[in-house]
């Protein structure tokens, strides 16, 4: 597994077009320093978007949540190793077999190429809905014994990932908002304080930043509160 430093923030880069996407890159770049790329941005611009970001020295986390045939999810797996991402994201309830065919694809992919593999992170519960008791858990155990390296969840859930998965593997939370900032449409959302307390590596926040009069001051006030109660 890549070594991890303190906890991270990353920012979603859900926008509608390639100006603004490239807008935000430009003006928080190097204080964030991954960015996440998911279906709205890569079906818009493919692939031209990570270029963007490497050639600007961002990292990319690639969150399409692969969720198909084993078979095709390889392919897909191994297409987005190519591209040199950092981590991406597969739906876990796609099954032990697909989630292994997955790994494989990575390790392998890798391998020939002679780079780091990605993080493979396993979507356990969206934070738009409500989960039954023992879900998220059963999903994380799911992952974690096929190989992934880590999971999605709200901070809700990561404590109680952290104390009964007894293995060493990545966290990676959503809906990251400010105090008092809307829900929008995430049921399970966290500030930055609750997100590192309960255990999260890596932690996605959009619309607060995105939506902000001032994008830069708002992430240098989540960043402050990141290094605050992470170390950074």
């Amino acid at each position: 597994m890549q070594k991890l430093n303190s906890a991270q923030l990353i920012l979603a880069l859900d926008v509608d077009t390639f100006k603004e996407a490239k807008g935000f890159v430009d003006k928080l770049y190097p204080k964030i320093k991954i960015f996440k790329v998911g279906s709205q941005l890569f079906t818009a611009f493919g692939p031209k978007i990570i270029e963007l970001l490497h050639k600007k020295g961002a990292e990319v986390f690639l969150d399409l949540k692969y969720l198909d045939i084993p078979n095709t999810v390889a392919g897909a797996v191994a297409a987005a190793t190519r591209l040199k991402v950092k981590m991406l994201t597969l739906h876990i309830s796609g099954g032990q077999e697909m989630l292994q065919a997955a790994v494989e694809a990575a390790r392998l992919q890798a391998k020939a190429l002679k780079i780091t593999k990605p993080l493979l992170i396993g979507v356990t519960v969206l934070t738009s809905q409500t989960t039954k008791p023992g879900e998220v858990l059963a999903l994380a155990k799911r992952a974690i014994e096929s190989g992934l390296d880590g999971v999605v969840c709200s901070a809700q859930e990561a404590m109680d990932l952290r104390r009964k998965i007894k293995k060493h593997f990545v966290i990676v939370t959503p809906g990251i908002r400010p105090d008092n900032f809307d829900r929008h449409d995430q049921k399970r959302i966290a500030t930055v304080s609750q997100a590192v307390s309960a255990g999260s590596n890596f932690l996605v926040v959009g619309r607060p930043v995105l939506k902000a009069l001032d994008c830069k001051l708002q992430t240098e006030k989540l960043l402050g509160d990141l290094s605050r109660f992470s170390g950074n």
